[in-house]
């Protein structure tokens, strides 16, 4: 049984709704995502990879 990614508490509900938005419009390869949240929301870019990272993993979930 595999443990429960837990979601950390400085990504936003905003930012994984924008990931899914992004990927709905096809604008880009999700692999290259973080550069479109980073500059959405003036994040660091170490850290908007981390958000992509959350959202890839539990992408598809239905509690994030």
């Amino acid at each position: 049984m595999t443990e429960p990614i837990v979601r950390p508490d400085l990504i936003e509900t905003e930012y994984l709704e924008y990931l899914d938005d992004l990927r709905e419009s096809g604008v880009t390869n999700m692999y290259g995502a973080s550069t479109y949240l980073a500059e959405e929301f003036g994040l660091d870019i170490n850290f908007a990879h981390q958000v992509l990272s959350y959202w890839m993993k539990t992408f598809g979930e239905e509690t994030r």
